[in-house]
């Protein structure tokens, strides 16, 4: 999991699929973080992602860096602790602008049974279950 989260801390920009009914929806996300032993990310409650994993938690993340790209699937889980959002925005401080973990909006989601591939043009692909 350590390697996924370098992966897409180091891209800045990852790509989240999601579904709404039979529609796939795609969108730029930047967060990333461990915490409590688990690979989360952040949105805001208001947001349509969050009514679209509330409603299917399956996922992927897909992202590309130097001849490299990853994909991450799974089910994403909400986590309302308030140490969650906490440590997401401790991370991303430049989020504080527009979230706080009492502000009933800041979301963070956790994978679960999650499946990573990188995968490059000249290498074979290296699978990461978490």
């Amino acid at each position: 999991m350590q390697e996924v989260y370098e992966f897409l801390k180091a891209c800045g920009t990852y790509y989240l699929a999601t579904v709404e009914g039979d529609q796939p929806r795609v969108r730029p996300f930047g967060t990333v973080d461990i915490f409590d032993g688990k690979l989360y990310i952040q949105t805001g409650k208001i947001k349509e992602v969050s009514k679209q994993l509330h409603a299917n938690p399956k996922a992927e993340i897909c992202a590309f860096m130097n001849g490299q790209w990853i994909r991450v699937a799974g089910n994403l889980i909400s986590d309302d602790r308030r140490e969650a959002k906490a440590h997401m925005l401790d991370a991303f401080p430049n989020l504080r602008a527009m979230y706080n973990e009492d502000d009933g909006n800041t979301e963070v989601f956790y994978f679960e049974n999650a499946v990573a591939t990188i995968s490059s043009f000249t290498a074979a692909p290296k699978t990461i279950t978490f």
